[in-house]
């Protein structure tokens, strides 16, 4: 009983596994991206399986191919097609050369095993192939001549025409030399004149009827060998040649549009960003906009920096959607110019940031009275890299800003500004003999009458310094025009020439001494001004003056008279 139960047990196992083995899974993936072998408009078979990475369609392709050629052949015989079973597949061969293979999943979907479904299949090849190539009688070359000597014709008539329209263009672009054909300008600037714009247009008219006939040459070939049948293939490679890359860019194109449509996304995003940004910008230059300890001047280099950022985040952010981007060449281009860029622009990079902390620092604005280390004159303008200056010689002298942030500025139109006035100061030195309240009075009348000197805060002079034979003083006097210094200053040293002059007193230091005799001293005694030595120099003078005079009117004893 045991036995008899066990053998039950094991035809059962033996029975499922026969069921599950001619048990057929369709795979509808398969039956989708199946493709037909067509002949003539008529299909034969289909492929549905995937072999070595080739896919259905692809097989389908190169059996189509296959099967043309051998039709086309002069010499095809259907009996030569044949059909050779192996351990778990079969194929169809033609001169034991390939056509098919059929596979144990093609044949499943034919319902048949592979070697049934390849004799079917061999069946209606020979069939078809015979009847094709029965049909290509003398009849039909007759007829395909015919058509290739009449796509001959159609392309010598569009060359000759071609020939005749570029000619007849040519000869009304030379009648337009003077009229419509002038000389190219930008400004005033002429970069070509008639002469070798009508040259130019010349030459692009020979270059576009040499690239038409080209074109008509290339398509006319291809489409002889269209017509028969056993060049069809080497005429769908000359099609190829242009169509594939064509048909290539235009799938590449297609595939590229939405990476196409977010970059403009990100592009008009981005505009709108650094519009507001420069908006807002404008609001605080012209005072209308008002933030807490944010200078109006700063608003529009600030308002630069950061559109600038945004701008490399808005390049961050599209990189990844630019063709080609994730390629080596691409990345190698890149690095390069990133390399040459950090190496070429160190001293670029060292005034660009000076530039932006001089800015912030407010040092000095355009039109501006400064003073940048040996170079006085106005700010004309401010940039990252540089700063351009105008002296009173009317000379433009640009300074780097890195230099400009190194050293020390000047700025005499700020220090006018934010105080009573600027201070403008000049020296003069008077001998101990002229009382210092006269020389203070001198100095103040002259500092009062000279342009462009306030009179509030009054003109004030300062005793520098006593030295050994003079002392120093110094006329302050305060300006609200701080960009005419160097004529006030000429003003004011001619005022006080005047002015020293008129009251008799000679400004003859620091080269003044005094050579003092008897009990007599320096200090002026009761009122006088002028010492005992001073007037012992004016009496030899005087007497050096009336000997002189007496010298010119006596007649010299050698020199003739009018009688003699």
């Amino acid at each position: 009983m045991r036995i008899i139960l066990i053998g039950l047990i094991g035809l059962l196992s033996v029975l499922a596994a026969k069921g599950q083995e001619n048990e057929t899974v369709f795979d509808s993936t398969q039956y989708r991206s199946r493709s037909a072998v067509i002949i003539s408009k008529d299909t034969l078979f289909y492929l549905y399986d995937k072999i070595n990475g080739i896919s259905a369609r692809e097989r389908a392709t190169l059996v189509n191919q296959r099967l043309q050629n051998i039709i086309a052949s002069p010499t095809f015989v259907a009996d030569s097609i044949m059909v050779e079973d192996l351990l778990d597949y079969s194929r169809i061969t033609y001169k034991r050369e390939l056509l098919v293979n059929i596979t144990v999943n093609d044949a499943k979907w034919y319902g048949s095993p592979p070697s049934k479904t390849a004799a079917d299949y061999h069946e209606k090849l020979v069939s078809k192939c015979g009847e094709v190539n029965s049909q290509r009688s003398l009849k039909d070359l007759l007829i395909q001549i015919g058509l290739s000597l009449l796509v001959l014709v159609i392309a010598i008539f569009i060359v000759k025409y071609v020939n005749r329209l570029f000619r007849w263009l040519a000869v009304k672009l030379h009648d337009q030399k003077g009229k419509k054909v002038k000389a190219f300008k930008i400004k005033d600037y002429e970069i070509m004149d008639e002469n070798r714009s009508l040259s130019i247009l010349q030459i692009a008219l020979k270059a576009m009827r040499i690239l038409l006939l080209l074109i008509v040459l290339y398509f006319t070939l291809p489409i002889i060998l269209k017509i028969f049948p056993w060049t069809e293939g080497l005429a769908d490679k000359l099609f190829g040649f242009v169509l594939d890359p064509v048909r290539a860019i235009m799938h590449a194109f297609i595939d590229y549009i939405p990476n196409l449509f977010t970059i403009l996304v990100i592009v008009v995003i981005m505009r709108y960003i650094t519009k507001g940004v420069s908006f807002m910008a404008n609001e605080v230059q012209q005072g209308k906009l008002k933030i807490s300890g944010f200078y109006p001047d700063w608003a529009v280099p600030t308002s630069r920096l950061i559109n600038f950022i945004l701008y490399v985040f808005m390049l961050v952010l599209v990189w990844p959607y630019l063709p080609g981007s994730d390629s080596a060449i691409f990345q190698g281009v890149s690095v390069f110019l990133g390399l040459l860029i950090s190496m070429g622009s160190t001293s670029a990079i060292s005034n660009i940031v000076s530039g932006l902390v001089i800015t912030y620092m407010r040092p000095f604005k355009v039109g501006d009275r400064v003073r940048i280390g040996e170079v006085s004159g106005d700010i004309m303008e401010k940039t990252l890299l540089v700063t351009r200056i105008r002296t009173i010689k009317n000379e433009i002298i640009t300074v780097p800003n890195s230099n400009i942030l190194t050293g020390s500025t000047i700025n005499y139109s700020v220090s006018s500004e934010q105080s009573a006035g600027l201070i403008i100061h000049t020296g003069i030195t008077i001998g101990y003999d002229v009382p210092w309240r006269k020389v203070h009075e001198m100095l103040i009348e002259a500092a009062s009458k000279t342009p462009h000197i306030e009179q509030t805060p009054a003109p004030f002079v300062l005793q520098t310094s006593l030295d050994d034979f003079y002392v120093a003083y110094q006329i302050n006097a305060y300006t609200n025009v701080p960009s005419s210094q160097a004529m006030i200053y000429s003003d004011l040293h001619a005022l006080i020439q005047d002015i020293f002059a008129k009251n008799g007193v000679e400004i003859m230091s620091p080269h003044y001494r005094a050579m003092r005799e008897g009990p007599d001293t320096t200090p002026p005694v009761n009122g006088s001004i002028k010492t005992e030595a001073v007037k012992q120099q004016e009496e030899a003078a005087k007497e050096r003056a009336e000997a002189a005079k007496t010298n010119e009117q006596k007649p010299d004893d050698g020199a003739p008279t009018e009688s003699e």
